[in-house]
């Protein structure tokens, strides 16, 4: 078969002339031969494969330069990078249903700050407690966890002035517990709040922190009757137990997580590998990293758990989730999960935050408690 004419090409590749001289222009997919006195375009039927591929990218709306790249791979490795594309994808767009679900109930009208017209609609809210332990190898503990009827948090800092960092993002949010939130301004409220605590972390670690290793984890949640706004940006960990399956709400900042989504190694050997608490996101570095923040509904029913590395990377998920699913107390639950991580062998500080979601009922709610940290 000889060269096709760019219409003939377009038909077959289902992609317009129009697209397909833009492609030539960007060096994506150049024509086989171009006539030098009309500058007509002609193709090769062998790329027809190339222009398929280049097409079905586009629709799964991948931007031209990773596009370009996955053409100069080998079918494995190109396999592992649009694996990793569409877990990027559904992250993005798992987020923005949750907004999307928000801003609905919201424009509806669905405040959860309104009175009550039945019983089913009975205002919700949080009994929690929350636990921190220096494990049986660290000198200090370098963990800050926070419960509150609002606030719900937990920091690891890392570093020569760790503790003090975690403790000072932490200290950055409690205002929260206080100030009046409308579920309107939820999210912004509290990415106004994040970006104070990473001046506050700034504040504490110095310029000098990436030459120094030091910053911060943090992950937390700010509740507002119905709405849980989440803040979470290196490798601490939040979890939500619905009707008896528990979910990991949070995307681990490490680079073996990154390896593991690209396709470069399993979950499997991630548990294992030498680099798996190197974090690429957290607070007090000069990169400036963004946490992520996203919205969850809560129903009465639902159990959160928020845990440092401490305790997710020691102890195996089957026993957390035996532990979160079957012990009904919050304070019994967060004492039997450091329990847990200490007779794993305690290699770090463990802290962990459990809340459960119920139906307010007119009883004192227990008092905020702050995780304690040892010099």
């Amino acid at each position: 078969m000889g060269l096709l004419t760019i219409g003939a090409f377009a038909k077959a590749s289902r992609l317009s002339p129009k697209a397909l001289r833009h492609y030539d222009e960007l060096g994506l997919l150049p024509p086989a031969r171009v006539d030098p006195l009309t500058g007509y375009r002609f193709y090769a039927p062998e790329q027809l494969d190339r222009a398929r591929l280049v097409a079905w990218l586009r629709r799964l709306g991948m931007p031209l330069a990773l596009v370009r790249h996955i053409g100069t791979l080998e079918a494995a490795e190109a396999a592992r990078e649009v694996r990793a594309f569409w877990a990027r994808v559904e992250a993005d767009t798992a987020a923005r249903r949750d907004l999307a679900g928000f801003l609905v109930d919201h424009l509806s009208r669905k405040d959860p700050a309104m009175s009550p017209t039945s019983p089913a609609d009975r205002p919700l809210e949080l009994r929690y407690a929350a636990l921190s332990d220096t494990g049986l190898v660290r000198e200090s503990n370098q963990d800050t966890v926070h419960a509150g009827s609002r606030l719900l948090a937990v920091a690891d800092g890392f570093g020569g002035a760790g503790a003090p960092a975690g403790a000072a993002a932490v200290d950055a949010l409690k205002h929260l517990e206080t100030d009046g939130i409308p579920a309107g301004d939820l999210l912004n409220v509290l990415e106004t709040a994040v970006e104070r605590a990473g001046q506050a972390v700034h504040d504490v670690v110095g310029a000098d922190a990436a030459a120094t290793g030091t910053g911060t984890t943090l992950t937390a949640m700010l509740w507002t009757g119905s709405q849980l706004a989440l803040v979470h940006i290196g490798d601490c960990r939040a979890y939500l137990l619905r009707d008896g399956e528990l979910f990991q709400i949070t995307h681990d900042h490490t680079v073996v997580r990154a390896m593991v989504d690209e396709g470069r190694i399993t979950e499997e050997e991630a548990t294992v590998h030498p680099q798996r608490s190197l974090l690429i996101r957290a607070l007090g570095g000069a990169d400036g990293a963004v946490p992520d923040l996203r919205l969850h509904d809560a129903r009465a029913g639902d159990r959160y758990l928020l845990c440092s590395d401490g305790l997710s990377g020691v102890v195996p998920a089957e026993e957390v989730r035996r532990v979160v699913t079957t012990t009904g107390d919050p304070e019994r639950a967060v004492r039997e999960l450091v329990s847990l991580a200490n007779r794993s062998g305690g290699p770090d500080n463990v802290s962990c935050v459990v809340a459960d979601v119920r139906e307010s009922r007119p009883q004192p709610r227990s008092e905020s408690r702050t995780g304690p940290r040892q010099p």
